[in-house]
């Protein structure tokens, strides 16, 4: 299997409707393109996006950083 510079993991939203799996934005997919499915059961959902939140705001909320602002 060769992987290609423009081949990369992305993560897409979707639903489950009549057995089959919709995206919930639109994206070009090739004919073919393998996916991975991961399941989210409803109850989850709200704790895994707000366990993300969590994670990206100490990132991005980190004050040391300021310091690269006085620099622009």
């Amino acid at each position: 299997m060769t992987i290609h510079k423009t081949d990369m993991l992305r993560t897409l939203w979707a639903t489950v409707r009549e057995g089959k799996i919709e995206l919930l934005e639109s994206e070009e997919l090739p004919e073919g393109t393998r996916v991975l499915v991961t399941l989210l059961p409803d109850d989850e959902t709200e704790f895994w996006l707000q366990t993300s939140q969590t994670s990206l705001s100490s990132v991005w909320d980190n004050a040391e950083d300021d310091v690269y602002a006085q620099l622009l």
